[in-house]
């Protein structure tokens, strides 16, 4: 008796992204979009050795998505053979393999190379444009056969990272990380960060004798906080800001976003700011990973300066 073995999933099969183009069309631009969205970019890679690349990565349960590069430097070029090399990989069931191509005018490649003052790799000591002519004869196969073109004449580079985040943002691997901290100035600089926030103008809890060796992550110090004026409104104006702005700055590509939230001593005021925007931006789908820098520090008169 026999029976046919069930059929992947689509999370189950392994995405394979074939990039090639003409030279100077914006191929490693688009591969760095990729990589930066999750998926593992590999350039100038010889397609003959997909099949075996793709046979070791079947054994990793985790396969990140491949982006594989290539052009007419890479070697082993000859379009015929690789357009028959990825149907075969394309007929197998643990495999979604799709082509895509960036073009670009004649007129605009010839402009791009002798503006960088590079060689292009099909001139040999001829000039550009007769390099590019002989390229796009040799790439018509592959752009006729490839799942989808993109023309890249009228773009700046901003605007191929754009085009390539439009197209593959929605199936990436990898989403924004969010990084929510809390710091105290008085204890060194204040972290590298997109966003920083000084909480220094709400009253400061450590100068409440029985508040002062707990934290922002103990009720008491919490309830303190939320008793000054300034907080139920300040708080409020920050958490509009930071939702609106993170859903931007993931459709511009951004990889991480971090924001840090700083007070005297950073025990207190910042570490309660900081774990109540966590849960906020949990709560709006976010999904943040929260760091206090100076929590573990000891509570210092010296630290916190003078009371006001």
């Amino acid at each position: 008796m026999s029976y046919d073995s069930p059929t992947p999933s689509d999370q189950e099969r392994q995405r394979i992204l074939l990039v090639t183009g003409l030279s100077g069309a914006g191929k490693t631009t688009a591969l760095r979009v990729l990589e930066d969205l999750g998926w593992e970019a590999i350039d100038n890679f010889p397609i003959r050795l997909l099949g075996g690349l793709v046979d070791h990565n079947a054994h990793n349960a985790q396969h990140a998505p491949l982006a594989i590069g290539f052009d007419s430097r890479t070697r082993g070029f000859v379009p015929d053979d690789i357009i028959a090399t990825v149907k075969e990989l394309t007929a197998r069931d643990d495999l979604v393999v799709t082509t895509l191509f960036l073009d670009c005018a004649g007129g605009e490649l010839e402009r791009r190379y002798n503006e960088t003052r590079r060689r292009h790799p099909m001139a040999q000591g001829r000039p550009v444009h007769v390099g590019i002519q002989a390229e796009r004869e040799l790439l018509e196969p592959l752009r006729r056969w490839a799942d989808a073109v993109v023309d890249t004449t009228e773009f700046a580079s901003n605007q191929l990272q754009q085009s390539i985040r439009e197209r593959f943002s929605g199936s990436a691997p990898q989403q924004m990380s969010v990084i929510v901290s809390s710091f105290g100035f008085a204890r060194g600089t204040p972290p590298l960060a997109d966003l920083v926030f000084d909480m220094r103008f709400l009253d400061n809890p450590h100068w409440i004798e029985e508040l002062r060796e707990q934290t922002g992550l103990d009720e008491p110090v919490g309830a303190h906080i939320r008793k000054d004026p300034a907080f139920d409104q300040a708080f409020s104006q920050i958490r509009e800001l930071l939702i609106t702005l993170l859903p931007r700055y993931a459709a511009q590509g951004k990889s991480y976003v971090n924001i840090a939230f700083g007070c005297t001593g950073g025990r207190h005021r910042s570490v309660y700011t900081a774990a109540q925007m966590a849960n906020q931006l949990t709560e709006a789908g976010f999904e943040p990973t929260v760091i206090h820098r100076n929590l573990a520090s000891r509570a210092a008169d010296a630290i916190e300066g003078r009371k006001t």
